[in-house]
């Protein structure tokens, strides 16, 4: 498992992982769900590749209230927050703490919806092969919370597809989704972007150009090398 090198930007990181997942191409029932911000212009390069619709998810961080750095959860579009519970006893929280950090995150996730999706409702994901996307993954929990709510929300299939991701990381996600496909894996893993040559920040108006385009018309007609698992 591994990578010759960096992987230029997301845009290039989208493209091999399009390639790798080739297998997905031109089905109906495949769907491409991103993480914003720095998933999008991934998954935007994989829908196109393999011809499927792209749309967002969002997975955001509950809090601990004080301490916003850290997280004693996370939340998922359309799934129900999920909870660190020893977190949340190792600081006292009460019900009431705990449910209004809840509200809130579920607040922001909705302005964030609506500013990037705007009237266009979710895709439906019953019975579809849905390949969730982020441009690289650490620990693991918001794509775990990802998975577990595109499982809730009656995805047949889940398959997640990143940039870059340490060994430990993909071996947890492979007992939990269908299959994990990382153009990276590192053993002694540094953070997301030290994988990239160009990590620059994903903007709102970057999102939602690469969202109102169609990746329905190109599907990969050629098979391209491969860099490995």
């Amino acid at each position: 498992m591994g990578f010759p090198g960096r992987i230029v930007n997301r845009t290039e990181a989208g493209r091999l992982l399009g390639e790798k997942l080739r297998g997905y191409a031109g089905r109906n029932d495949v769907i491409v769900l991103a993480l914003p911000r720095g998933g999008v212009p991934v998954g935007y390069e994989i829908a196109k590749a393999i011809g499927a619709e792209l749309d967002v998810f969002f997975v955001r961080k509950i809090g601990v209230p004080g301490f916003p750095e850290l997280a004693m959860g996370a939340m998922a579009s359309g799934g129900m927050p999920a909870l660190n519970v020893q977190m949340v006893e190792e600081f006292g929280l009460s019900k009431e703490q705990v449910e209004a950090a809840i509200l809130a995150g579920q607040r922001e996730m909705a302005r964030q919806e609506a500013a990037y999706r705007g009237r266009r409702p979710p895709l439906e994901l019953k019975g579809k092969t849905v390949i969730l996307v982020d441009d690289g993954i650490a620990t693991g929990y918001t794509i775990r919370a990802a998975a577990e709510a595109a499982r809730r929300m009656g995805a047949a299939r889940v398959v997640v597809a990143t940039g870059a991701a340490p060994v430990s990381t993909c071996e947890r996600l492979q007992s939990e989704v269908d299959e994990v496909v990382s153009l990276i894996t590192a053993q002694d893993f540094r953070a997301v972007g030290n994988y990239f040559e160009d990590f620059s920040q994903v903007s709102d108006e970057e999102v939602k150009r690469l969202l109102g385009k169609d990746t329905k018309a190109g599907v990969i007609q050629s098979t391209e090398p491969s860099f490995g698992d």
